[in-house]
């Protein structure tokens, strides 16, 4: 109980970024008080750059089929459209 994670951002001394998974869980006492925490961190900055990366391209992709100047659309299994671009979207009405 009392445990929670967090990314954060730090910046070394020589400048660059780095992404630290902190966990953090309350010390307490007999009395269930608490007197202090417990913290692990964990460089995980390779996986947070590679994440971001992905979700930039992903909304660059997004972007492009958005404003195609071709409808494009998808369906799915039970053959309902379920997303739609711009263009799709004005030729269709």
């Amino acid at each position: 109980k009392g445990t929670s994670n967090y990314e954060l951002e730090f910046r070394t001394k020589s400048n660059e970024i780095r992404y630290l998974l902190v966990n953090a869980t309350t010390r307490r006492d007999a009395e269930n008080n608490i007197v202090g925490v417990v913290g692990v961190a964990q460089d995980v900055t390779e996986a947070a750059k590679h994440d971001r990366a992905v979700a930039a391209m992903a909304n660059e992709l997004r972007q492009l089929i958005d404003t195609a100047n071709a409808p494009i659309f998808g369906i799915d299994v039970d053959g309902n459209v379920n997303e739609w671009n711009d263009k799709t979207a004005e030729i269709t009405g």
